[in-house]
């Protein structure tokens, strides 16, 4: 069993046992305010006897319901606060109120506030309990931290991006003289052309620095074969001033 899943039936079961003990607890709450009330008033009308509790448990499902929305929201629902609370504390107030009734309050034993009192207290603690299990469970996706395997493809897609990089610097690498993979004769003199025309001077060292610049290497024999081909374009004609040192 895996950590997830026993965290799925843990969660389960608390579920089941916070229900369980909601319903319960607002059961007793609500049957024995209907006895209050049928004692106080309403005994002879049975309808309005059992539906009287609700103008105080309702205060509490409502506040609850309008707290959980607010919490979605990630704000905070002061009327929702103070209906919760209203309906929670009369409830519990008149449920150990109801214990003694119009007799003598000195001849009711203690434990029987404290029968009386313990329903509608679970209850607004369960149903608070419940509203937050669910309010986990509704914001648990967006809480996740999604990009965990995302961050774990990472390195393999920087490694296949990187995996090329080294096959383009193999030919970089090799040593250096003679003709370089993929440099011509006439792309090496072209290169010479241009740098001669800029500096405006044909020297070999020109030459030879223009080519190491585009990261190419020349062996002195293919150099001296780009200086023979340049020369005739450079070197001033007989009778003519010579163009530069």
């Amino acid at each position: 069993m895996t950590k997830q899943t026993a965290e799925r039936y843990a969660l389960a079961a608390a579920g089941g046992v916070i229900v369980a003990l909601t319903v319960g607890g607002f059961w007793l709450s609500y049957a024995h305010l209907a006895e209050v009330a049928g004692q106080h008033g309403l005994g002879d009308f049975p309808a309005r006897r059992w539906v009287w509790p609700a103008t105080l448990d309702a205060f509490i499902v409502a506040g609850e319901l309008l707290m959980l929305r607010a919490g979605l929201r990630q704000v905070t629902d002061r009327w929702a606060i103070a209906i919760t609370a209203t309906g929670s504390v009369g409830s519990i107030a008149l449920n150990v109120a109801g214990v003694s009734g119009t007799s003598d309050a000195r001849a009711v034993p203690w434990l029987d506030y404290v029968v009386a009192a313990v329903p509608p207290t679970a209850a607004l603690l369960a149903f608070g309990v419940l509203m937050r299990q669910i309010h986990q469970l509704v914001t648990e996706p967006a809480d996740r931290p999604v990009p965990v395997p995302d961050q774990a493809s990472r390195p393999a897609a920087g490694t296949s991006v990187q995996r090329p990089e080294p096959q383009q610097l193999v030919p970089q690498s090799k040593p250096r003289g003679g003709r370089p993979p993929g440099a011509t004769l006439d792309e090496l003199v072209e290169i010479g052309r241009i740098a001669v025309a800029e500096k405006n001077n044909l020297t070999r060292a020109i030459v030879q620095q223009a080519i190491r610049n585009k990261g190419l290497s020349v062996s002195g024999k293919r150099l001296t074969e780009v200086m023979n081909i340049l020369r005739p374009e450079f070197e001033p004609e007989p009778g003519t001033a010579p163009a530069g040192g």
